[in-house]
């Protein structure tokens, strides 16, 4: 009996262990890596930089690359077949104006294609963005929020006790946007203790999904609404928004681009606004504390909340797209969705006037100098090019600070994660 007991025990343990066991990273690895440790470099200088493909972070000898070399997004070296003896290699780059400086490497070992990048940066503190401000963009941009405030928010909240702690209520909240029945929904997370509170706004990334809401800072004493920018409830099935975002709402960020009027992202916009103003009306807000933060689409969203609404008091955009959209038509990088890098803006002479109102650089221009900033991108990101990230910081007036993790492509690092945490919890009070 103790025998069998002994055995049944070790096969528990073994069925725990392969349950809890997890797939994480490759065993290949592509490295391009920099000769300066802050991959930063001045015009004029030559930049050095070293490919390694190793499995088990050991070289591999004889390995066949691919690889692309230039200004990002336009490179001027293209290279295919090229055999690697020892596994290494080493390129030469320079840029004779600001910009990036990328290498891109590709390596098929075993009929599976690995990749591996690396974006010098050569003076960045001089970018400076393409987009032309248009004379009216203020006036047009409060009009349409005047003109959104006649509509009431007649707000709806329920509560969600499934994702109630003892410290948060947590709750599906819906309010008016730009229209009558013309819905925004979100997530609000308000501290159970009574009292008032700061408040951040949370701004989605790009595509269709559901919101869990931001529960963590709440317990931390803020008040946090996450919200969606569809007008469609944010706690139903994922297959839902995978169906809506393959069908009814694909590629919607191109919607509407031939007038500023009938873009997409208007009543985007006006939702982040239209959110501050549910935060102020119908939440414990102690009107002081206003943050708002998003990564990708989301960092767009907080550089046009923050531009057009003082009522921001800090605010934190991540790798933000869609901003200096018109920058390929001068042969530099430019910001998602890349409107007009294809064609180089050949016959699209309306929506490049239209984008003028939708560049993230435009908002970031009206940021004061009461509103504080944190910027944070990667410069290998091949989604949201490090020169638009660089070129919209330059523009801010106001204060601000920059942290690039170089080695993040268009996704978060730990430790990045921790920092904008971090920052945000610290300026809106909850933290020294």
């Amino acid at each position: 009996m103790k025998k069998t007991g002994f055995i049944i025990l070790l096969l528990a343990l073994f069925s725990a262990m392969s349950v809890s066991a997890q797939i994480r990273g490759n065993s290949i690895s592509v490295d391009v890596v920099p000769d300066h440790q802050d991959w930063r470099y001045e015009v004029g200088q030559t930049a050095q930089f070293k490919i390694m493909i190793t499995r088990e972070h050991t070289l591999l000898n004889n390995v066949t690359i691919d690889y692309e070399a230039g200004p990002e997004m336009y490179p001027e070296v293209k290279k295919q077949g090229v055999v690697l003896k020892d596994g290494t290699l080493t390129l030469k780059g320079k840029m004779t104006k600001p910009g990036f400086y990328r290498v891109d490497v590709k390596a098929m070992i075993d009929g599976k294609e690995y990749k591996g990048a690396c974006s010098a940066a050569f003076s960045p503190e001089l970018l400076q963005p393409t987009t032309v401000m248009p004379q009216d963009f203020s006036e047009y941009w409060q009009r349409a929020v005047s003109e959104a405030r006649q509509v009431p928010l007649n707000p709806t909240k329920r509560l969600l006790p499934e994702r109630c702690t003892n410290d948060v209520n947590v709750y599906e909240v819906s309010f008016q946007n730009m229209k009558w029945n013309y819905r925004t929904y979100g997530i609000l997370c308000v501290p159970v203790k009574e009292g008032r509170y700061p408040a951040l706004l949370r701004v989605p990334g790009a595509g269709v999904r559901p919101y869990g809401g931001d529960i963590y800072t709440a317990s931390q004493g803020a008040i946090t609404l996450e919200i969606g920018i569809h007008g469609i409830s944010v706690t139903m099935e994922q297959k839902v928004y995978d169906d809506v975002f393959n069908g009814a709402l694909m590629n919607y960020w191109n919607w509407g681009m031939d007038n500023r009027d009938d873009s997409y992202y208007k009543r985007v916009i006006i939702g982040c606004l239209r959110a501050l103003d549910y935060i102020e009306q119908y939440t414990p807000w102690n009107g002081q504390q206003l943050a708002v933060s998003g990564s990708s689409q989301g960092g767009f969203l907080s550089l046009a909340t923050a531009g057009l609404d003082k009522r921001v008091t800090c605010y934190a955009p991540v790798h933000a797209a869609l901003c200096d959209h018109t920058a390929s038509l001068k042969g530099v990088a430019c910001g998602w969705p890349h409107y007009f890098y294809w064609n180089k803006g050949k016959g699209q002479e309306r929506q490049i006037e239209t984008s003028r109102y939708y560049d993230g650089v435009n908002f970031a221009r009206l940021i004061t100098e009461q509103q504080k900033g944190w910027f944070s991108f990667g410069y290998n990101d091949d989604v949201v090019p490090p020169t638009t990230a660089w070129a919209t910081y330059n523009i801010v007036k106001g204060p601000k600070e920059i942290s690039p993790y170089q080695a993040t492509w268009h996704f978060w690092h730990q430790e990045q994660w921790d920092e904008w945490e971090n920052w945000l919890l610290r300026e809106l009070g909850c933290k020294k």
